[in-house]
C-alpha cells in the first residue's frame, strides 16, 4: 500500500508539472492533465488513511 501511495504521489506531482509544459497546445488538455494530477495526489493521501482506519472491519 505504501509503495502504491508513493507512486501515485510522485506521478501526480509529475502530472502537475507536465500540465504546464509548452508542448501541450490544446487548452482542455492542460485542465485534464492537471485534474488527473489532483486526483492522483488525493488518492495517494486517502489510501493509507483509509487502510489504517480499519475501514474493512466496520461492517
Amino acid at each position: 500500500m505504501f509503495l502504491l501511495s508513493i507512486i501515485l504521489f510522485i506521478g501526480g506531482i509529475a502530472l502537475f508539472g507536465v500540465a504546464f509544459m509548452p508542448f501541450i497546445t490544446v487548452g482542455f488538455v492542460h485542465a485534464l492533465v492537471f485534474a488527473l494530477g489532483i486526483v492522483a495526489v488525493c488518492l495517494a493521501m486517502a489510501l493509507p488513511i483509509h487502510a489504517k482506519s480499519g475501514a474493512k472491519y466496520q461492517r
